[in-house]
């Protein structure tokens, strides 16, 4: 998306991600919260996240003992799929919550602004 259209919706790039002023989620000056967060999926993802940092320490140690490789490669690819996992459950609830307000709020500029976050976490994260 060019830099102008983006300045025009009232959105800049931070640290080579989107900062979308005009997001449903924005809760205030800096701060942006999701528009509401489903405590099931909530749930799910603190203990997938737990898991997870289990698995990275399990990782240091292989690497630590000089494990073979191909063991520890494994395991890396089992965190990166558990990390998918997380993904998935934050898109979801953001499709959800986020992103209908967005889409409702009858705002163009919200609404494109969203579309263009949308394209990006799909282009840029989901792949």
């Amino acid at each position: 998306m060019a830099n102008t259209a983006r300045q025009a919706r009232g959105g800049s790039r931070e640290h080579g991600r989107a900062s979308l002023a005009n997001c449903a989620c924005e809760a205030g000056p800096g701060a942006r919260k999701a528009a509401g967060v489903d405590p099931e999926l909530k749930d799910a993802n603190r203990k997938r996240l737990r898991r997870i940092e289990g698995q990275i320490r399990g990782l240091q140690k292989m690497v630590e003992e000089d494990r073979y490789c191909a063991d520890i490669i494994t395991q890396v690819a089992s965190v990166q799929e558990a990390l998918r996992g997380v993904a998935r459950n934050l898109m979801k609830n953001h499709l959800h919550h986020c992103t209908v307000k967005a889409l409702e709020s009858g705002k163009k500029a919200e609404t494109e602004a969203m579309y263009d976050e949308l394209l990006e976490l799909i282009y840029a994260h989901l792949r």
